[in-house]
Order: structure tokens, then C-alpha cells, then sequence
């Protein structure tokens, strides 16, 4: 007798942390707190593993965390222990439907319309299986007949209902891959990645993907995950070994060009060059030597480089347009980089170095009828303060009046020192060289009020008159000669 009253005790108890947890299971998935829910249903399953309502609300709780395919079994038992449990059928359908199981989906909303014979829902899923068919035997038709954009088309429809299906994600990637729609290509690899349970092959093609169109930083992170599931794949390992060194070349080369180590840059740039001969890497390469080169004075090949990747790679890189706007500048090629400065204004409106380079390049424009400091002095527009002394001095003596004694030539020799010495005051005034190669000339008396700058030539020509026999001399050591 005790004995069956302790038994009483137990089952009691038992019911009563089953109701337990049953309840707070369905307060936590009320609140859409699933990890939880999940934890109680958990529980009362092992309590009660033939409870079909309980499987039944664990399987929606999966389903609300998007985990399908934990889903399926549990709704598989609830039909298994009661057949004609419609609402578990219809869920199933559904997740099959959507994993591309046409089939399987199939025969459940027909089991469903066999006990609901006026289930509308149900109907509507038939009809659109119909479509779907058709829709992947057109796709698959399509594909074969190498009619990418068209086979895409029909797997986009089917897509919109067969979104867990992995092998349609693949055929939709190879048709943007044979249409040269790489990124997308990659982004249906990814979703694909996200289907399979080993997905090795797959990241080892989105590797190749990324590597292809010169995103070597995303190239190495997925040949990582492939060696993540698979540390012994040959083909994995050995693109990787490539994929890391060049990688680093690609660091070295960014670093050198952040640094303005721009020599450097240049070599390290030879080196990917040297190392792949694939296009689109060699134009990244060439995306930052540009920029280097035009900073060395090489200004073709920085205007060449530049060219390249505009032509081979993007047209609309607006850092490329600008560089090469900068090399034209130097170049004085005012046109072309005012041409350049506009497309990549008109790209991005709000991107200020397109802005201010195109103000800067119509202003230099306009003051090129104007003195030119630098060609006054025979030099780039990126000469060193060394440079501009060298220049100037060399200049200074070739120029001195009394090397000429005709007195015409001696008053062509007197204003061409006032330039040589108006020039060599705004280059190695920083301020004022700052205004210049903004095209605004410090010295000229239409960019000041007043008479200020008719003082100015008359100093000039006073310093000059006080100079010129230290000039004429050599004399480094001339007290009006700082520099």
C-alpha cells in the first residue's frame, strides 16, 4: 500500500515539474526569449519524450531561432504520434518546401487536404509547387544551354520561396560567375556556406573568387576557413601558402605608401607585380603605386598607372581619379585634371580632396597665364626646399646684369632676377607657397587691397641691388642670403 502511495508521489511530482516547465516554456516564448524556451521544452521533453504538443512547441521555437533543421525531427515525431495533427504537417511542409524538398512538401499538404479537404492555404501551396517545377525546369534548361541570364532569372523566382535551398544558390552563383558578376557570385557562395554542414569545397571557391578580383584580405580569410574543417586539405593548403605571402607583399606595400616611404613603395609595388601576373591584382598594385609615383616627381608612369585601373578595373574609384587629378596637376595638365576632379565630384558630391582639388585645379588654370614661381625656377611643382635654394642661387648667377653688356639684354637680365628672387621668396615661405599651389599668388596686386604689393617689387628690386655683387661672386655667405 505504501508503495503505491509513493508511486502517487513521484508521478505527482513529476506532472507537476512538467507543468512547470511546460508554462514557463510558453511565458518565455511569449516574451520572444527562445534560448530559454528552448531550455524548459528541454526539460519537459525528457520528462514526457511522447508529449506531442511539447515536441510540437519546441519545434516552433526552433523554427522562430531560424534553426530549421533541428526543427525537422521533432515535427517529424509529433506526425508520428499523431497523424492527423494537421498544423505539424502544414509546419513541415513548409521547411521542406523552403529546402527545396518539393516532393516531401508535397505529400504533406496533400495528407493535410485529405482531412481539410476546403484548406486554402494548403491549396495555394500546391498550386504554387506547380510553379516552382516549372520554374526549375526552365533554370535548369536554360543553364545548360549556357543562357545565364535567363536561367538566372527563373532561379531568382524559385528563390523567393526556396530560400533554404543550397543547390539552386550554387547554380545562381556559376551563372553570375560566367556573366562576370563576381560579387554577387560570392554573396550566394556565402548564403550557400550557411546550408551545408562541410562546406570546405565551397570555401575554397570563394577564395578563389576574392583572389580573382584582387581582394587578396578576403581571399586569405576564407582559404582559413577551409583549413578550419579541413587542416590536411592539399588543394586548401597550398592556396593558401600563395595567398599569405602575398598577402604580406600587399601589407608592406600599404605600410611603405602610409608612410610615406614612397621609394619603398614603389619597390614592394615591383615585387606583386613580379610575383602575379593576374590583372586584377596587378592593378591594386598599381592603385597605390600611383599615388607613390606621383609623389617621386614620376609623373607618367603615375598618370599611366592610374589610367590602368580606371581602364581594367573601376572606372568609378574616385581615390584613383583623384590621384591621378593630382599627377596631371603637377604635370600641368589643367584640363585633364579638372576633367578628373569633376567625374569623381559627380561620384560623391560630399567627398571634400574631389571638391577641393577641383577649386584648386580651376584656380592654377586661371594663374597659369600668370607668373609661375616654379617654372621661373625650373622645378616641380613637389621640389624640395634644398631644390628651390639650389635653383635659385644657380639662377641668381646666370641672370646677374652685369654678365650682359648690351643694355638691352641688362634690362631683360634686371626684371628676370626680380622673378628669380619673387620666386624664391613665396617656394621657401611655406605659408606662401601653401597659397600658390592653391592658385592664389601671394605677391600678385590683384590678390591684396591697397599698394602694398608695388612696396613689394621695389624691396625686391632693392635686395637684388644689394645682392647682385655677392651673387656675381659666389658668395654663399652674403648677409642677405639665408638659405
Amino acid at each position: 500500500m505504501w508503495l503505491s502511495s509513493f508511486f502517487l508521489v513521484l508521478v505527482c511530482a513529476a506532472k507537476d515539474e512538467l507543468d512547470k516547465h511546460l508554462e514557463l516554456g510558453k511565458q518565455f516564448l511569449a516574451k520572444g526569449q527562445f534560448a530559454d524556451a528552448l531550455t524548459h521544452y528541454h526539460a519537459a521533453i525528457e520528462l514526457d519524450p511522447k508529449n506531442y504538443q511539447t515536441l510540437y512547441r519546441r519545434a516552433t521555437v526552433y523554427l522562430a531561432m531560424g534553426k530549421s533543421k533541428a526543427a525537422i525531427p521533432d515535427l517529424d515525431k509529433v506526425v508520428e504520434l499523431k497523424g492527423d495533427f494537421t498544423s505539424a504537417r502544414i509546419q513541415r511542409g513548409n521547411v521542406l518546401l523552403k529546402q527545396g524538398e518539393i516532393d516531401a512538401a508535397e505529400n504533406d499538404f496533400n495528407a493535410v487536404l485529405s482531412v481539410e479537404n476546403s484548406n486554402t492555404e494548403v491549396e495555394n501551396k500546391l498550386d504554387l509547387i506547380v510553379d516552382l517545377r516549372q520554374y526549375l525546369h526552365q533554370a535548369k534548361t536554360l543553364f545548360e544551354r549556357k543562357d545565364w541570364h535567363s536561367a538566372e532569372h527563373y532561379l531568382n523566382k524559385a528563390l523567393e520561396h526556396l530560400v533554404w535551398d543550397p543547390s539552386l544558390y550554387r547554380l545562381r552563383a556559376q551563372c553570375y560567375e560566367a556573366r562576370g558578376e563576381i560579387r554577387k557570385a560570392i554573396a550566394d557562395m556565402r548564403t550557400l556556406t550557411k546550408l551545408v554542414a562541410d562546406s570546405t569545397e565551397d570555401f575554397l571557391r570563394i577564395s578563389h573568387l576574392y583572389y580573382g578580383i584582387g581582394d587578396v584580405e578576403e581571399s586569405l580569410s576564407y582559404i582559413r576557413e577551409c583549413l578550419k574543417l579541413n587542416p590536411d586539405h592539399k588543394e586548401c593548403f597550398s592556396f593558401y601558402k600563395k595567398v599569405k605571402k602575398l598577402a604580406k607583399m600587399r601589407e608592406s606595400l600599404i605600410d611603405a605608401k602610409g608612410n610615406g616611404n614612397w621609394l619603398d613603395c614603389i619597390e614592394k609595388g615591383q615585387q606583386i607585380l613580379k610575383y602575379e601576373s593576374l590583372t586584377e591584382i596587378q592593378m591594386s598594385a598599381f592603385r597605390h603605386m600611383c599615388k607613390c609615383n606621383t609623389e617621386l616627381g614620376h609623373l607618367a608612369e603615375a598618370i599611366e598607372q592610374c589610367s590602368e585601373v580606371l581602364k581594367n578595373s573601376d572606372p568609378s574609384d574616385v581615390d584613383v581619379l583623384c590621384d591621378r587629378a593630382d599627377a596631371y596637376l603637377l604635370d600641368e595638365q589643367y584640363d585633364e585634371a579638372i576633367e578628373d576632379f569633376q567625374t569623381a565630384h559627380q561620384l560623391q558630391e560630399d567627398n571634400r580632396r574631389a571638391r577641393e582639388g577641383l577649386e584648386k585645379a580651376q584656380k592654377m588654370k586661371k594663374q597659369a597665364g600668370k607668373r609661375d614661381y616654379y617654372k621661373i625656377l625650373g622645378l616641380r611643382r613637389n621640389a624640395s626646399k634644398r631644390d628651390i635654394t639650389k635653383a635659385y642661387r644657380k639662377l641668381a648667377q646666370k641672370w646677374h646684369p652685369d654678365n650682359f653688356s648690351d643694355e638691352k639684354e641688362k634690362k631683360k637680365a634686371e626684371q628676370k632676377f626680380i622673378d628669380i628672387a619673387a620666386a624664391k621668396e613665396v617656394l621657401s615661405d611655406d605659408e606662401k607657397r601653401a597659397q600658390f599651389d592653391q592658385g592664389i599668388d601671394p605677391l600678385d596686386p590683384e590678390a591684396h587691397q591697397g599698394g602694398g604689393s608695388h612696396f613689394h617689387q621695389g624691396f625686391v628690386a632693392l635686395f637684388l641691388f644689394l645682392a647682385l655683387p655677392h651673387l656675381k661672386n659666389g658668395n654663399r655667405k652674403s648677409p642677405f642670403i639665408t638659405c
